[in-house]
């Protein structure tokens, strides 16, 4: 293993805009869920004539679908994210929409058969039901509760009240309010093991929202002592929180 500096510089240092996680390979793993997102995502994607990716991220995701239909479109709001999905997904017809300045989506009343997303930021239920066609679909994998929680309670301590949220039932019961029918709903915890410290500061710098006050100064000494730990054959084990919800409208 490198040496402790040497591993911050490099963690520091590595691009962490769009939504891939090449550079942890060979340094932390997770256990994926076991419905297969991506692959049900182009299915779903090669039957509707018209659909919407929310919180396209990078467009990393969406890309790995084969096909598209005639009328595709994928809405990000963090500029970094506007600009690699652009790249990306324009070359194959998709429309991306900069929803950073925006409150409601530019689009009409039920302009889509199928609405999407891999871990929105969050949902707007009313949203959905108002652009989904009578019959269409929700198909999206949603962070669940206390995801994380053990790395990201190791720096802030413990979080009673946040680990209550993103509860798949109630956000169940929110789209029924809605006016939105449940088709599916199956949640899942998968494991993930950061192997060295650099692993650690890289994803805290990509998913700024865990840890927001994150800086390698301010908690040298837990990043110390988790290096050590490592170091000691001991990877750190952390339990990602997923859940599958299909909805129609």
């Amino acid at each position: 293993m490198k040496g402790f500096n040497e591993l911050i510089k490099e963690a520091e240092d590595a691009d962490v805009q769009g939504w891939g996680f090449s550079w942890l390979e060979g340094r932390a793993t997770e256990e994926r869920p076991p419905w297969g997102y991506a692959k049900q995502l182009a299915q779903r994607l090669a039957k509707v004539n018209s659909a919407l990716d929310l919180d396209t991220g990078g467009g990393e995701v969406l890309n790995e679908a084969p096909q598209f239909p005639p009328k595709m479109f994928a809405t990000e709001a963090w500029l970094p994210n506007v600009k690699k999905a652009e790249a990306l997904l324009s070359p194959r017809g998709v429309k991306i929409i900069n929803t950073s300045d925006m409150s409601t989506l530019p689009f009409r009343d039920e302009s889509f058969e199928l609405i999407t997303s891999r871990h929105p930021v969050k949902v707007d239920w009313a949203e959905i039901y108002r652009l989904l066609q009578p019959g269409g679909h929700y198909f999206a994998q949603h962070v669940g509760p206390a995801s994380a929680f053990e790395l990201i309670e190791y720096f802030l301590g413990p979080l009673p009240y946040e680990r209550t949220l993103r509860d798949p039932e109630v956000e169940a019961e929110e789209a029924k309010a809605a006016g939105l029918k449940i088709v599916d709903l199956q949640s899942v915890r998968c494991r993930m093991e950061f192997f060295d410290v650099g692993a650690i500061i890289w994803i805290l710098r990509k998913c700024v929202w865990w840890v927001p006050d994150f800086s390698v100064a301010k908690y040298h000494t837990e990043l110390k002592k988790l290096d050590e730990q490592m170091r000691a054959g001991k990877p750190f084990v952390a339990w990602s929180s997923r859940h599958l919800i299909e909805i129609q409208k």
